[in-house]
């Protein structure tokens, strides 16, 4: 079993993020994988190029996590070989009064990747039925009804050629201390400490079962959840690399065809002064 298959949440199923570890390494080293992630990372590389070449369709990777769950970390190093012509990274924030004007997913749309392009969301659509639910900010009459929703939403891109994975990232409680306690502790990190966080932390459980229902309901066969161990950097950053570059292959990009035969090029060549 590939490890991409391995953290695959099966569609269907209700998934219960207390079943899930997030420790787990598959009894490898850190040592034994590092060359393989370097390889993996290559891969990506050229198969992004490929896809830009090709100019057909494109991928979508949704990141969703706890606060000091590693998205951007993640995206630093399983992308960071790509060219950054051919990637967008879309990081979610707080919605701003125009957004929070219009449809929860009017904000999300216009930033889907284009043919040729991988598109990174870091935090999404999905903070809808997390944040807005747990927080309270919409009643759930509101937010019960997005996740048929979001199904609809995800389907219309797949069906436009875009193909997509949604990576959750799993650290549990204890580790999310650690990271927390370091931004405050490490002057390079202190920029990255939000006391909200400390509030979010409070609501943990809910968070977690909201997570738990999220997956369960909107995890298909054409947009797959992947619940990915993420207390140990090193084999975070593997598993996804691994997990993107599989949706790479599946997708098998190619070089379009030549617009000028080698023979026509030849001849244009010699005319070159």
């Amino acid at each position: 079993m590939s490890i991409a298959t391995q953290y695959h949440a099966k569609p269907g199923d209700t998934i219960d993020l207390a079943d899930w570890a997030t420790d787990d390494t598959n009894g490898l080293k850190r040592k034994q994988i590092e060359a393989k992630t370097e390889e993996n990372t290559l891969a990506i590389a050229e198969l992004q190029h490929k896809l830009y070449a090709e100019d057909k369709r494109s991928l979508l990777i949704v990141l969703q996590s706890m606060d000091a769950g590693g998205k951007d970390s993640t995206i630093r190093h399983v992308f960071g070989r790509v060219n950054p012509q051919g990637v967008h990274v879309m990081p979610f924030k707080r919605p701003t009064e125009k957004e929070l004007s219009h449809d929860f997913l009017w904000r999300v749309h216009h930033h889907t990747p284009g043919r040729g392009c991988i598109g990174i969301f870091n935090r999404s659509h999905y903070e809808d039925v997390l944040v807005a639910r747990v927080n309270n900010l919409v009643p759930e009459s509101i937010w019960a009804k997005r996740y048929e929703l979001i199904n609809s939403f995800e389907q219309g891109l797949v069906n436009h050629g875009t193909q997509i994975v949604k990576i959750y990232l799993h650290l549990s409680k204890d580790r999310q201390k650690e990271k927390l306690a370091d931004r405050l502790i490490n002057p390079e990190k202190n920029w990255k400490f939000e006391p909200g966080d400390l509030k979010t932390r409070e609501h943990w459980d809910e968070f977690m079962h909201a997570y738990s229902v999220a997956i369960s309901r909107c995890n298909t066969d054409d947009a797959p959840w992947y619940i990915v161990p993420t207390d140990r950097k090193w084999h975070r950053v593997h598993v996804v690399s691994e997990i993107v570059r599989a949706a790479l292959e599946d997708m098998n990009p190619q070089y379009p065809e030549p617009k000028i035969d080698p023979t026509s090029a030849r001849n244009l060549l010699d005319q070159i002064q």
